[in-house]
């Protein structure tokens, strides 16, 4: 073996960075993707993270202080990657950067259920000469294959500390944390092999040394089934069918039985009478608790009663795919359909976060193997895919009153995705590169870092999606008791009430939807519309422009020119299909009526 070249330095470059106001050293987590290491980067720091982005890039990693010998470290959990000597896409730059930072130490999540690459990729981490702690995660289900790691004899061939770990039960990660103090201060200089072949056979003879076999019948994956097109894909439609049920059904009983009977019995006439007893103007009452927009009804009952139950079933449901290990067979899965469109089934994960949000959404698209996928799956999540927060807006508006018509829109939004699809890749036909996908166990979810999860992501939806829809309804109600909105609804009423077939109040969900894309449907509901024009808002809302907070990601991501592209097409798709579906049903009618 020979040892490592342009990384020899035995004093490391000290980096400080700042989290909370502090100045910290660092500590970085690293490991291929879905290996454990967000289950050990919240065991050692809980729900105390901060999503940041790496300095010059879009790519987003998790960072949070932990205690080391007494003194505060930085733990930043690096983006999942697959080697760092030749990076493929954003995230392998990243993490390449991120070494090259020279950390204080690190903690490599080695896979015990992918072996190989994940040693592969650990001599690739040696070569930096950083202190290292391997924590062997997975065990459990390695000894459930009928299969054990002799850790000693990795520890010894490799000189570093190896440490066998459950990270979903956090067994043993008090031995990672009493490793990292042992290790954190030494001066270190591993040997490794620096060539790719030499070191794939020194891969080849550890996994042979160190892996154990005693043949077992339940050695063999009991799930294969789930990856094959029969009886996969029923299954796998059974389950997202299932997925939206419980979205609709828990999200609209929290709603109806819990948050609205609070608000409407506790909290709003409470505070109707407080602004009436305070003030005598009727602008200033209209602006604060006003039918229409007032601010303090408005402002909590859309965001809190309206889309909070949703966001909270719909994250829960996500999070269990997550955890289950099931997201990625849903890819497999999709894998023979997508690449009709010019995708792989890899692009299937950032299509259905984006019913989460679409800015992680558009973001996600960087681990795509080529920038023409990245660009047609991003279009697709802004043309067709509602946030979790407009969905919830199109539950409360349609599903109440009939939940076909919502399965509609949720089924057109499917169709629009694939016809967005096929434009895409006649726009820019290229050959889908070959994609490997590494499916990882089926799991029982860990309560508690299941719980950890969805309680992040509602605080996200809290800071991102409420905060900023309350600042938006504030200046609606201003604006719109001033007068402006409804002197916008005459000035745009040939293309609200003359081709929409809505009233002019309309007008006002369509300006609204730009700062929020929820707000393009929720002033709907307290609109007198009828079935049609419910939908017809909900068709208008589906395909219209994105928030602005998404057009700002793709001129990021992209460039300012793609942005402004999306912006006026999803605004002209939304105006024609509306208009489209007002105007047939109402010739239908006329003609059958």
């Amino acid at each position: 073996m020979a040892h490592c070249g342009p990384k020899k330095q035995r004093r490391r470059r000290k980096h400080k960075h700042h989290f909370g106001g502090d100045t910290h050293k660092t500590i970085l987590l690293m490991g291929l993707p879905n290996v454990g290491k967000s289950a050990i980067f919240s065991r050692f720091t809980g729900l105390d993270a901060m999503v940041s982005n790496y300095s010059g890039t879009t790519v987003e990693f998790y960072e949070a202080p932990m205690t080391i010998n007494n003194e505060t470290y930085l733990l930043k959990d690096a983006p999942g990657i697959y080697n760092l000597q030749n990076p493929n896409d954003d995230a392998e730059r990243v993490a390449m950067d991120m070494m090259k930072d020279r950390p204080e130490a690190i903690v490599f999540v080695l896979d015990a259920i992918n072996f190989e690459s994940s040693l592969h990729l650990l001599m690739q981490v040696l070569e930096y000469n950083i202190p290292t702690v391997v924590a062997l995660n997975r065990t459990d289900l390695m000894k459930s294959r009928g299969m054990t790691i002799d850790r000693s004899l990795l520890q010894n061939r490799l000189n570093v500390s190896v440490i066998p770990t459950v990270a979903l039960k956090g067994n043993s990660l008090d031995l990672v944390k009493y490793a990292l103090r042992q290790t954190i201060d030494k001066e270190v200089q591993y040997t490794v092999p620096t060539e790719n072949k030499d070191r794939w056979r020194t891969v080849e003879e550890l996994n042979e040394e160190a892996v154990k076999t005693t043949p077992r019948k339940n050695g063999v994956d009991r799930f294969a089934f789930l990856a094959k097109p029969f009886p996969g894909i029923p299954i796998a439609l059974l389950v997202l069918a299932t997925m939206f049920a419980f979205v609709i059904g828990f999200g609209m009983g929290l709603r109806q039985f819990l948050l609205l009977p609070f608000f409407n019995s506790l909290v709003f006439p409470y505070i109707r009478q407080g602004v009436e007893a305070l003030t005598a103007s009727e602008l200033l009452r209209a602006i604060l608790i006003g039918e229409d927009y007032g601010f303090l009804i408005k402002g909590i009952e859309w965001p809190f009663a309206l889309v909070l139950p949703y966001v909270i079933s719909f994250y829960a449901m996500m999070s269990v795919l997550e955890d289950t290990g099931y997201l990625p067979r849903i890819a497999v899965l999709l894998d023979g359909v997508f690449k009709k469109i010019g995708l792989s089934g890899s692009s299937a994960i950032p299509l259905l976060l984006g019913y989460g949000c679409g800015i992680p959404a558009i973001m996600s698209t960087r681990s795509l193997p080529s920038r023409k996928q990245r660009l047609s799956v991003a279009v697709m999540v802004c043309f067709a895919v509602p946030c979790v927060s407009q969905t919830g807006a199109f539950i409360a508006l349609l599903a109440e009153r009939s939940v076909f018509a919502f399965l509609f829109i949720f089924f057109v939004s499917i169709f629009a995705m694939v016809i967005v699809g096929l434009i895409m890749d006649k726009i820019n036909k290229q050959s889908v590169p070959f994609t490997l996908m590494e499916l990882p166990p089926l799991l029982v979810p860990a309560p508690k870092l299941l719980s950890k999860k969805i309680l992040f992501r509602v605080r996200h939806y809290l800071k991102e999606g409420a905060v900023p829809m309350v600042v938006a309804i504030f200046f609606a109600a201003i604006l719109y008791e001033l007068g402006f909105f409804p002197a916008l609804g005459r000035a745009l009423s040939p293309v609200v009430s003359g081709w929409l077939m809505l009233p002019e109040a309309a007008s006002t969900p369509l300006v609204l939807g730009v700062f929020r894309r929820e707000l393009a449907v929720l002033p709907l509901l307290d609109l007198d519309l009828t079935t049609v024009q419910f939908f017809t808002g909900a068709l208008v809302a589906l395909f219209y422009v994105p928030c602005i907070a998404m057009i700002a990601t793709l001129a990021k991501e992209f460039n300012v020119k793609t942005a402004l592209l999306v912006f006026i097409a999803t605004t002209a798709t939304a105006l024609f299909i509306g208009g489209l579906f007002a105007r047939g049903y109402d010739a239908i009618m006329m003609l059958f009526g």
